[in-house]
């Protein structure tokens, strides 16, 4: 699907639809695909500066961050991925192939809501600044991930109510902001339809 309208990932400080993430108060970063700690095993962004946002998407977080400060002010909102630009899709689209895992990535044919701008991926730190845990790992592929299947993993015990209650947490805060989240993600939170997003708003190449 070509958008209706697509910018350089390079031009995006002069585009007035994005917003950085650093002006956002309270808000931890720990862009996973700048670095090695992602499932490719290396540094994706290289040069790239993608510590953006769409605008309605961080006046989201924001909200989103709010909120989790009232309703627990010992845990802070960490983004781990948020502007992804197509290109790197692409990549993660190449490493996948033949895997049997391309469920968890966006066919760059179609777009992913990253490379709009109007999707993030998140979890939760502690006091301390740790990570909580959520039962599985950021982009862990395996059903462990998926909130769909969190009412049988609580049963057979994969999945601990500690850990259900945190997930719950996220998603309550991510909620307030005015994201979504997918079947198969815990960390993974969309701002607005996709095919909404894919038709009108600007994609970063």
């Amino acid at each position: 699907m070509v958008p209706a309208q697509s910018v350089r990932c390079e031009d995006i400080a002069q585009h007035p639809d994005f917003r950085r993430l650093d002006t956002i108060r309270g808000l931890a970063i720990d862009l996973r695909y700048a670095g090695p700690h992602n499932f490719v095993g290396h540094d994706l962004y290289g040069a790239l500066d993608c510590a953006w946002l769409h605008v309605r998407a961080a006046e989201g977080l924001e909200r989103a961050v709010a909120h989790l400060h009232g309703a627990a002010p010992d845990l802070r909102l960490v983004v781990l991925d948020a502007l992804r630009p197509h290109r790197v899709q692409v990549q993660l689209w190449n490493h996948l192939a033949d895997s049997g895992l391309r469920r968890y990535v966006a066919d760059p044919a179609r777009g992913s809501i990253h490379s709009f701008g109007l999707a993030l991926d998140v979890t939760l730190l502690d006091a301390a600044g740790r990570e909580l845990d959520m039962g599985s790992a950021f982009d862990e592929m395996n059903e462990r991930s998926h909130p769909r299947l969190e009412g049988e993993h609580l049963a057979s015990g994969v999945l601990s109510r500690a850990q259900w209650e945190r997930r719950e947490r996220l998603r309550g805060a991510m909620a307030a902001g005015g994201f979504n989240g997918i079947d198969h993600e815990w960390w993974h939170f969309d701002m607005l339809d996709r095919e909404h997003v894919r038709r009108h708003f600007v994609r970063v190449d």
